[in-house]
Parts: C-alpha cells; sequence; structure tokens
C-alpha cells in the first residue's frame, strides 16, 4: 500500500500545476454540461436559419407558455434534432406539417425524433410548444433569467437576461453559441396597459378582446440566442436619428414614464458612444434592426439593437469610478459598456463560450477607448492602467472548451490590459484602429474562435503575437523584467513567462526612452554613467524587479 501512494505521489509530481488544474475542471462537468457546451451529432446536421417566438407572458402567474418555429437547411440525413429547454420550462408537443413528433427528454436537452426524410439541401421547420415558470433571476444579469419585478408605481417591471445560463432558460432553441439564426420574429403578448421591448423593429401591436396587447418585433439580421430579450413595462419612448457611416440610424429609448426627463439628460451619451464607437470599430453592424436603449429592473446588458440599461443615471459604474482615476465618471459606464458589444459579442460572436474575452476584453477596452476619443491618449491610459486593480490572476481567461465552461472574469480588464499592451507594440494609432475595424469587417456577423482573432491581430500588424496571447489568455502570470545594475552595465531578462516569449517594451532611462527586446536570458547593455534612474513604461502590463546576484 505505501509503494502505491509513493508511486501515486510520483506521477502526480509530474503533473503541473496548470494539468492538475484542467484535471480538477473536468471532474466538475457532468453529462449535462457536455449536451449543452458540444456540437452534438443532433445538432450537426442542421443549420438553423430562423426563429419565431410567439408567447405569451403571465405576470401575475409568472408563467410563459406558447410556440417557437424553427427554421432549418438539411445539412447531413439524420433523423434526430436536439432542441434545448431548462427545467422548469417543459416542452408540451412539437410539431412538423401538423404532424406530432416523438419527443425524447435527457434533462435541459430533448431529443425530436422526425418522421420524415431529411434530404440534404432541403429547408423545413418544426414548432415546438412550450410552457411554465421560468427560472427567476437571482441576481440579474450574472445569474440570470426572468427578472419578475414592479415599478415604484406598481406596474409589472419584467425583464430577461441569460448569458452563459443560456437562453433555453426561457424558451426552446438550438442553445449553442456557434451557430446564429440569420433573423428572427419575436410576438409577445402581455396585459394590455404594459408594453414588451424586444429585438430589432417594431413590426406591429395588436389588441385582443381578452384585455392583452401582442407586440412584434422584427430581427433582420444574424442574432445569438443569448442577446434574445423580452422587457415588459410601463415603458414610454423617445428617439433621434444618428447621421452614421452608413447613413440614418434610428436610435429608440425605451424607459419607465416617470424616468423621461432623466433619460432624455442621461442618453445623451448614447449618440456620442455612437460616433466613438464608429470611429473606432466601424459602421454600427445592425442599421437595419436600428438601436435602443431599454430600462430594466437589473443593471443592464448587450442584449443585440435592444441594449438594456439600469444605471441608475449615473456615471460610473452606479455611481463608482472602477478605475479609481476619475476617468471614469465622465461616462455612464452601462450604456458605454453595453453598447460596445453590439460590436464585440453580437457583431462578433464567440463559438464556443470558453472563448467570451472575445466578447468581454475587447467591448472593457473599448471603455478606454471612447475615452480616448473625447479626452485623449493619457486619459484613457489612465483609465484602463487604474482598472488593474480588479483583476484577480488566479484562473486563466479562456475556458475549458465544449461544456459550456466560460473562463475567468478576468476576461475584463486583464484582457483589456492585454489589448492595450499590443497597441504598443503596434506602436502606430492609426494601424491599431484598422485592426480594430478590420475585425469587424472581416468578421462581420460571424462566430468565432480565438486562433482566428489572434490570427487576424498578428497577420495585420505583422508581428507574431501568439506568445503574447498564450501569456496573457492560457497563463495566470504577470510578465516580470527582471534586471540588475552593476556599475554601467544594465542586465535585464524576462521571468515568469511562458516558454519563448520575447515581448518587446520600452523603459526609461534617465528620462530618455528607448524600446529594448528581452528574452528568458539576460541580456546586457552599456549606458555611458554609473547612476541612472530606471523604469518601465506603465502602458505594457509587466511588472519589473531589481535582483542581485
Amino acid at each position: 500500500m505505501k509503494k502505491q501512494i509513493a508511486f501515486l505521489l510520483l506521477i502526480m509530481s509530474c503533473i503541473t500545476i496548470a494539468e492538475a488544474q484542467v484535471l480538477t475542471n473536468k471532474s466538475q462537468f457532468t453529462r449535462q454540461d457536455t449536451l449543452r457546451g458540444s456540437i452534438t451529432p443532433e445538432r450537426a446536421w442542421w443549420e438553423l436559419t430562423y426563429y419565431h417566438l410567439d408567447i405569451k407572458v403571465a405576470p401575475d402567474d409568472k408563467f410563459i407558455s406558447g410556440s417557437n418555429t424553427i427554421s432549418y437547411q438539411v445539412l447531413e440525413p439524420y433523423q434526430t434534432m436536439q432542441i434545448d429547454l431548462q427545467e422548469p420550462m417543459r416542452i408540451t408537443k412539437v410539431l412538423q406539417d401538423g404532424q406530432e413528433l416523438e419527443v425524447r427528454h435527457d434533462g435541459n436537452a430533448h431529443f425530436i425524433n422526425l418522421e420524415k426524410e431529411q434530404v440534404i439541401g432541403a429547408n423545413d421547420s418544426i414548432q415546438v410548444f412550450y410552457e411554465g415558470h421560468p427560472r427567476e433571476a437571482k441576481n440579474a444579469p450574472w445569474d440570470g433569467g426572468i427578472s419578475w419585478e414592479k415599478d415604484k408605481n406598481g406596474n409589472h417591471f419584467i425583464a430577461s437576461s441569460c448569458q452563459g445560463l443560456g437562453a433555453s432558460v426561457w424558451w426552446p432553441n438550438k442553445d449553442h453559441m456557434y451557430q446564429e439564426a440569420n433573423g428572427m420574429t419575436i410576438s409577445v403578448n402581455v396585459p394590455s396597459g404594459l408594453m414588451n421591448v424586444s429585438n430589432g423593429r417594431l413590426e406591429s401591436v395588436e389588441a385582443l378582446e381578452d384585455d392583452t396587447t401582442t407586440y412584434t418585433w422584427k430581427v433582420e439580421n444574424p442574432i445569438n440566442n443569448y442577446g434574445v430579450n423580452i422587457n415588459i413595462g410601463d415603458y414610454v419612448n423617445f428617439s433621434e436619428t444618428y447621421k452614421g457611416e452608413k447613413g440614418d440610424l434610428d436610435m429608440n429609448y425605451y424607459v419607465l414614464s416617470y424616468n423621461l426627463e432623466k433619460a432624455k439628460k442621461q442618453f445623451t451619451d448614447a449618440p456620442r458612444m455612437m460616433e466613438a464607437f464608429e470611429h473606432w470599430f466601424g459602421p454600427y453592424p445592425f442599421y437595419e434592426d436600428s438601436f435602443k436603449l431599454v430600462e430594466v429592473p437589473y443593471l443592464g446588458m448587450e442584449h443585440q439593437s435592444s441594449v438594456t440599461y439600469g444605471n441608475q443615471y449615473a456615471n460610473g459604474y452606479l455611481g463608482r469610478d472602477l478605475s479609481g482615476t476619475g476617468w471614469g465618471m465622465k461616462f455612464d459606464f452601462i450604456i458605454i459598456h453595453e453598447a460596445g458589444h453590439e460590436w464585440f459579442a453580437n457583431n462578433i460572436t464567440n463559438k464556443d463560450i470558453a472563448d467570451m474575452w472575445i466578447h468581454e476584453s475587447f467591448t472593457a477596452y473599448s471603455e478606454n477607448l471612447f475615452l480616448d476619443y473625447y479626452y485623449g491618449k493619457e486619459a484613457s491610459a489612465a483609465y484602463v492602467i487604474g482598472t488593474r486593480r480588479s483583476i484577480g490572476n488566479k484562473t486563466p481567461i479562456i475556458g475549458t472548451y465544449n461544456v459550456n465552461s466560460e473562463g475567468s472574469g478576468d476576461m475584463y480588464y486583464k484582457g483589456a490590459n492585454m489589448l492595450h499592451t499590443i497597441r504598443q507594440l503596434v506602436n502606430d494609432d492609426e494601424k491599431w484602429r484598422q485592426i480594430l475595424r478590420g475585425l469587424n469587417k472581416e468578421f462581420y456577423h460571424r462566430t468565432v474562435t480565438t486562433e482566428q482573432i489572434e490570427s487576424y491581430i498578428s497577420d495585420q500588424s505583422g508581428m507574431d503575437l501568439s506568445k503574447v496571447f498564450d501569456q496573457y489568455l492560457r497563463d495566470v502570470r504577470i510578465p516580470e523584467l527582471e534586471y540588475t545594475i552593476d556599475g554601467t552595465e544594465l542586465s535585464y531578462r524576462w521571468n515568469n513567462v511562458v516558454n519563448g516569449f520575447e515581448m518587446p517594451v520600452e523603459i526609461t532611462i534617465d528620462g530618455n526612452t528607448r524600446t529594448i527586446k528581452p528574452t528568458q536570458e539576460f541580456q546586457k547593455m552599456q549606458l555611458p554613467v554609473k547612476k541612472f534612474t530606471f523604469s518601465v513604461d506603465k502602458d505594457y502590463y509587466v511588472n519589473s524587479k531589481a535582483i542581485t546576484h
């Protein structure tokens, strides 16, 4: 027994900390995680083309019922389709061509047996009927579901939020990020006196005899599942036309009736956001669907063309500056951050939630770029550097693939500081701007992988940035520039880095700035004087450490 234990300890000692972490994480995943997070055979054979979500919301009962018509094209012959809907919601029946189909339930995944032969290239649809009391949001938007609240006048105030948790928490769909519907119709029936606001443009309003009203919204562009939303309340609307890069853009605002005047003042940040982000990222990606800000009973989220807002009509993040520099009080955090997601999350969408840094790193970085556009480079640098105090460096930014597992929360500000560092490496602000705009053009309305984003930035910058991405996305260590001073000789190297890391960095010696190219081996530099001051440019997310031999 002792020999077995000794052997086990020897084997364990050969496993790196990173490998041990992966093994630990794998043990936490379930069959349901795999069904949700992987492209199963029952998903792979058909391509999603369109949704028509047609539901009734009963606020007093916290109940949703209705159907989703799912249109698809056959890629390979197969007879079983996976549709996702999370308990306690339940599928009541599924129809194709008027015929009811057999459904096998496996937790939150539901396998539908199709009777008719599925022929490659054919376009078809099924209608999934469902009902139930959807999960109530516990701490929206982070721990989401449906928020069933009331405004200060006692009117129902309801909203959905489901990033990470998944859209299938409240409606049946193909709940994986790799594929998006090409468009969508959303019909929501609510008690008269309330209004529903969803994605896209309002197509019709139908008052019914049972004292309910159906609001139908139409989305013309591809849309990811978690970006679909319902928002129900005593809304009033005001609007403006923004003269953008692609022409006139309708900007609509839906707020509670008693917040109208506050909103008219606070929402002036919306056209300022649009101007800055069209400059940095290119045209707003959804002109056909308009842009909306919609007040909700939680902080807010990036629902496509229906960005939700709950920042209490205050600048900063609920009145606080996340950077501690003062610059975060120059804008309404939710308007800027959540609208930034229209480019990174809604236009460019990760295929696997493990790559959610593509959404959050670029959008956290967009806060810095907003400041750059209006207040200059020094202000923006101070802000993004200030946000480093929120970085934990406990687990990697990239999560585990194929099990619906997002990475560390460091995807926000560690990711933003990685991008700020890469901007320094590019060392040409116009070139950097064209890279950001190019991303949104190259991957317009597409789902992507980390590798695609990494390759594009490396190719367009003309630098191999693979080790930089490895360091900041896949490792928890901060690069450390070790240096020694011996008379007139400066020695330096990178420590705390992945193998092969050779990132250039700017240093200042006696007030003079120069770029050095450290490796993991000590390099030497001769200086004309024995006593000199030495510092590393703070725009690079690295540490420095003086050492003695």
